[in-house]
């Protein structure tokens, strides 16, 4: 969990080290960039220095280069391929979503039970869950999207990870059980805006 939290810490100093770039920012400090991330500068270059990343104590950090060291921890010179299980509101509004483009990541394929969704002409091509053990073997994938219905997802976690998928993106509303080797990630909309609500109704203004 600790490398986990490292990671989500990294790819927000990266946003922020982009956002420099654009505006010709060459050349940044630890505390600078904590104050942007909401961190400490100890904790900017711990994080760093697990990565062997050094800085000069009176330059600071090349933007560029920052950026170069930190797309390469996070595999972002290369396309990251994705599946999606599920062609529901959710599973559409992703495959349509810009932002993995602009992070190199690419949904590949997706899957749904529905014959009628196999057939229709979206971004990418569809097929029944039969086909899902040889495309992933042939693309080569190691995450996948779930955005099935609470009833199902058990059953597609488990064939997921059967077929060698190691991080799974969770959208339905369900804990799902699996070996501790496989990372799961849970995005629960309601449950964010059930603790948003929770905490506004008690701050006083």
């Amino acid at each position: 969990m600790l490398i986990y939290k490292t990671i989500t810490r990294l790819i927000q100093y990266r946003l922020c080290l982009i956002h420099y770039t654009e505006l010709g920012i060459e050349q940044i400090f630890s505390y600078t960039l904590a104050k942007e991330t909401g961190v400490s500068p100890e904790q900017v270059r711990k994080d760093f220095s697990q990565f062997g990343i050094r800085g000069n104590k009176k330059a600071g950090y090349n933007v560029l280069q920052l950026i170069e060291q930190i797309n390469a921890i996070l595999s972002k010179n290369t396309v990251q391929k994705i599946i999606l299980v599920g062609m529901g509101n959710i599973g559409k509004a992703l495959i349509h979503y810009k932002g993995f483009e602009n992070r190199n990541m690419q949904i590949v394929a997706a899957f749904d039970i529905d014959p009628a969704k196999q057939g229709r002409k979206y971004r990418i091509p569809v097929y029944p869950l039969q086909k899902l053990p040889q495309i992933v073997r042939r693309e080569d994938i190691s995450n996948a999207i779930i955005a099935v219905p609470e009833s199902t997802a058990q059953q597609v976690c488990d064939l997921l990870t059967e077929n060698g998928i190691r991080g799974i993106l969770n959208f339905a509303p369900v804990i799902l059980k699996t070996s501790d080797r496989i990372m799961i990630k849970n995005i629960s909309l309601c449950g964010e805006l059930e603790a948003l609500s929770y905490f506004t109704q008690r701050t006083t203004v």
